[in-house]
């Protein structure tokens, strides 16, 4: 019986969105052979759900909609929460600062638009830089398909301190004429 408890314990802790009770019955009779039915699974579960109810436990056992989980307990949630702000502030890719800034100066700017300057797919670097809400869809523009259309969001505006993209540096503030090839025509 306790090998059975540790199996559905192991099944729901693996499963990334939540298992249901037929699931967890389903899986314990093709992995181990067994003829269980899906009220022993739903009172197996209750004993986990028990277990972990303690107070040396971060974590309970919740269903939800039908499915159930392991989430960390309402005491945790600070931490938690400080730890996905930690995750958020990491350094974004050459690529994904690329793709930034091209939509920082051209927006609102089509993703083809986008990887017609950049010559390379951005896909990838579009999706980060909405997961991270730096960016924001902007609408459809009017040309052929009905393209989304990208332009910074308030995020960006308040990570960077401006008030608008206005406010952005311009290439004259960032390069120096020291650096410029050939010789000044007026």
């Amino acid at each position: 019986m306790k090998d059975i408890l540790l199996n559905i314990e192991a099944a729901i802790f693996a499963s990334e969105e939540g298992i249901g009770a037929a699931e967890l019955k389903q899986i314990l009779q093709d992995a181990l052979a067994i003829d269980i039915n899906k009220q022993e699974v739903v009172d197996l579960v209750k004993k986990i759900q028990d277990k972990y109810e303690d107070d040396e436990h971060v974590f309970r056992l919740k269903e939800i909609n039908n499915q159930y989980q392991f989430l960390t307990k309402e005491t945790y949630h600070e931490v938690v929460n400080q730890l996905q702000a930690h995750k958020d502030r990491k350094k974004l890719s050459q690529s994904a600062l690329e793709t930034l800034a091209i939509i920082a100066y051209r927006q609102p700017i089509t993703k083809l638009e986008v990887e017609q300057i950049r010559g390379v797919n951005c896909d990838y670097s579009i999706q980060r830089l909405l997961e991270k809400k730096l960016i924001q869809i902007a609408g459809k523009s009017d040309s052929i398909g009905k393209p989304l259309l990208y332009a910074t969001s308030d995020q960006f505006m308040q990570h960077f301190g401006i008030n608008s993209a206005k406010d952005l540096p311009q290439l004259k503030d960032i390069v120096a004429e020291e650096n410029s090839i050939g010789e000044i025509v007026e």
